[in-house]
């Protein structure tokens, strides 16, 4: 009979697609994570990864994936259902986003608003949010990019147009507009792989043969600003920023395309059991004033 534990344990390595990894991350020895993963497919009669060179999930290990993912899901959502129904607490709410700043104004509303609630904030790339929604591991996302799944209900937040930011004393700080052609070659910032800004800036320049110039690659997209204020480089820089955190002196300029832009959308499971601190989480950020 299949045990928690070696279902937790199949989840991370079928994430990492790496024993050696996995062991480490599991804290148990590679030797032991092999036998359990092997007693796992005996099991079930079926090979869950291919081994020919680095190891692989297969088709079979997606589709058991799947329900691994939404099985314990469901466990847990039952354990915090009860922890709810049995504790005078507001409960705990798990928010998970590319990026916080965005978010700073209506978190900080809801703080004031359920001061008993404890929040808890994880970074996430949008490629990962679906599998952490189906595995209930986070109650709630917000992407700046589409997620493309199944089992998910959404509300967009907010829309709006992308620009190229570049220091005062930038050749293409006195335009109104720019296409991509001529960005081609032109030193940028960027965010880290996986990050919307990141995949708007691929997306552009892919769409027309093109490659960006990346000089600067950053964790923290806040960061950005700044070192386009310092010289650095130019890069892409939302709307949303522009208003309410950019404290760097820079030009914005226009980019003449209809695909420069984002759709920042909040993300739940269709299938989900919400707590009341994730409801309340979800009224705050979708009646929060995104146009203001």
């Amino acid at each position: 009979m299949m045990e928690l534990n070696t279902l937790r344990q199949f989840l991370v390595v079928a994430r990492l697609e790496h024993l050696s990894r996995a062991a480490d991350e599991l804290r148990v020895a590679q030797p032991s994570l092999s036998r359990t993963i092997a007693r796992l497919e005996a099991e079930l009669g079926t090979p869950l990864f291919d081994r020919s060179g680095r190891l692989r999930l297969n088709d079979t290990g997606r589709l058991f994936r799947g329900y691994v993912e939404r099985s314990l899901g469901e466990l847990d959502a039952g354990r915090r259902a009860v922890a709810e129904a049995t504790s005078e607490g507001a409960g705990t709410v798990r928010l998970a986003s590319e990026t916080f700043l965005t978010l700073t104004g209506p978190l900080a509303a809801f703080k004031r608003a359920h001061p008993s609630v404890e929040v808890e904030l994880h970074w996430a790339a949008a490629e990962d949010m679906a599998r952490h929604l189906r595995a209930q591991e986070v109650d709630l996302c917000v992407a700046s990019q589409p997620i493309h799944a199944e089992g998910l209900e959404s509300v967009q937040l907010l829309e709006e147009a992308v620009w190229v930011a570049t220091p005062l004393d930038h050749p293409l700080a006195g335009r109104t507009s720019v296409t991509v052609d001529e960005l081609a070659g032109q030193p940028f910032v960027s965010a880290r792989k996986g990050h919307w800004q990141r995949r708007l800036l691929e997306r552009l320049f892919t769409a027309r043969g093109l490659t960006p110039k990346i000089v600067c690659e950053v964790d923290e997209p806040t960061a950005i600003a700044d070192l386009i204020g310092a010289g650095l480089g130019i890069g892409l820089v939302p709307s949303f920023a522009r208003r309410t955190s950019i404290s760097a002196p820079l030009a914005a300029v226009t980019v003449d395309s209809p695909d420069c832009r984002r759709a920042v959308t909040l993300y739940w499971g269709a299938d989900s059991h919400l707590s009341t601190a994730a409801r309340l989480m979800r009224t705050a950020i979708t009646g929060w004033d995104w146009i203001g």
